[in-house]
């Protein structure tokens, strides 16, 4: 994919339109007031400090909600009992996300309320569940939305902090492309697995055994029907926890040794037992097998017709000219009749981003709610106008064919190097963190 395609498939990640494009009972969940960034205060006068990291205070309250959303989110009954088996990692989850908060906060990074939204909803759509439901069961349940938001912003602002440490280093060379590339060919016919993963860490040792009972209580919920992608965001420390653990396609060579092992005999829709690796633990769900270079994939011809925004959205806010958008966008959903007048349509509105995208393999787009549109979208039918915080977009697909897998695109090698970086620069970064950090645990698990 061109960077350009990239630019717009990513950017229709939301699973859900701004207020101005969506009738009143779709519209994002606003956050609480409670969901401003804040320093960590003092404990309520009931509430035990639990841990002290730099000064900031980890209280027994916080480490109680955050068990409740984890036990929400997999389907455990929320007892003391489970709490009290969930406290040591949770306690160790909320050090780590303490730390990298600080981080954050010292380079100055922002995260908007919008940002959190947008993540929000599409964890719902990833799990098909309808907007506002998450918030919903999350208060039926005692758990205050605060918890789960607290959780997102970190996860956000951390992959903004990783992409300042990366740099330079996040341009992939051509070389090392042309290197993927050969060692695909070198492959063809060898299996590829589609994975989904959850990473627990373990930064000392003598803690194994805690993060090991941790790692079979997540297993336990995940065979008896808890969602995987649910699983992921709560408690894995890989960054691919925003995409609900999705690692895509990957190759034998590209995974840790002992995951590769395990992956190689799983049968597909399995769910591995606990998976020691370096730094800590790995759970991986095989959702797809294939060999390499000779299965065949959807093969997608698409016109869009973009339309910018003038100024990034605020979606409880938006211009006039964001307005006029979205409404020339409506109004070319409900009008073009084909490929061609969406070609015609994107040249009046300055063709900012090209009208033929390019060949789209279905299978390599990474958001679930857009794989889904393109899966079923009519042909030569209009979608629905998709907003995103830099402009409108309407997508078109012109056919949709089934042809041999070929190899990767530059764009997908590069995607999944940068994965690679991604992750290695992470573990890093937070081993640094915790080394320079004061800390004063007082759970009884240091």
């Amino acid at each position: 994919m061109s960077s350009l395609r990239l630019l717009l498939l990513c950017g229709a990640l939301s699973a859900a339109l701004p207020a101005m494009a969506q009738p009143r009972q779709e519209r994002a969940p606003r956050l609480p007031p409670t969901a401003a960034a804040k320093p960590p205060g003092a404990p309520q006068p009931s509430e035990k400090i639990v841990a002290v990291v730099n000064g900031d205070v980890i209280t027994s309250a916080d480490v109680e909600a955050r068990g409740r959303l984890f036990a929400l989110s997999t389907g455990l009954p929320i007892t003391q009992d489970v709490l009290d088996r969930l406290r040591p990692q949770v306690t160790r989850q909320l050090i780590d996300e303490r730390l990298r908060l600080q981080e954050i906060q010292r380079r100055k990074i922002a995260v908007s309320d919008k940002d959190i939204a947008d993540a929000i909803a599409e964890i719902e759509a990833r799990n098909g569940m309808p907007k506002g439901a998450l918030e919903a069961n999350l208060r039926g349940r005692g758990v205050a939305l605060r918890t789960l938001i607290d959780q997102v912003r970190v996860q956000i602002g951390w992959t903004r902090v990783l992409r300042q440490e990366l740099g330079e280093k996040a341009r992939i060379g051509d070389n090392e492309i042309a290197e993927q590339r050969r060692l695909f060919q070198s492959q063809i016919g060898q299996p590829e697995y589609h994975l989904n993963e959850i990473f627990i860490p373990i930064e000392d040792p003598a803690k194994t055994a805690d993060a090991q009972r941790f790692a079979d209580t997540v297993i336990q919920q995940l065979r008896a029907g808890a969602p995987f992608p649910v699983a992921a965001a709560q408690f894995s420390q890989s960054q691919t926890a925003l995409q609900g653990g999705d690692l895509g396609w990957v190759r034998a060579n590209q995974l840790d040794p002992q995951v590769a092992n395990v992956v190689r005999e799983m049968p597909p829709g399995a769910i591995s037992n606990p998976v020691l690796v370096p730094g800590g633990i790995d759970i991986v769900n095989l959702t797809g097998k294939r060999e390499i270079g000779h299965d065949t994939s959807t093969v997608l011809s698409l016109r869009q017709v973009f339309l910018p925004f003038a100024t990034p959205l605020n979606p409880a806010a938006p211009t006039d000219q964001q307005r006029k958008a979205v409404e020339q966008a409506g109004a070319i959903a409900k009008g073009a009749k084909s490929c061609a007048e969406m070609e015609q349509a994107n040249d009046k509105a300055g063709k900012v981003r090209p009208s033929d995208p390019g060949e789209v393999r279905l299978e390599g787009v990474g958001s679930p709610p857009l794989r889904q549109l393109l899966a079923t979208q009519p042909l030569n039918q209009p979608s629905r106008p998709i907003v995103t915080s830099e402009g409108v977009a309407v997508l078109m697909v012109c056919s949709r064919d089934q042809k041999a897998a070929t190899e990767p695109s530059k764009d997908e090698i590069s995607a999944q190097l940068l994965n690679d970086r991604v992750e290695l620069v992470s573990r890093q970064l937070q081993r640094d963190l915790r080394r320079r950090a004061v800390m004063d645990d007082r759970s009884g698990n240091s």
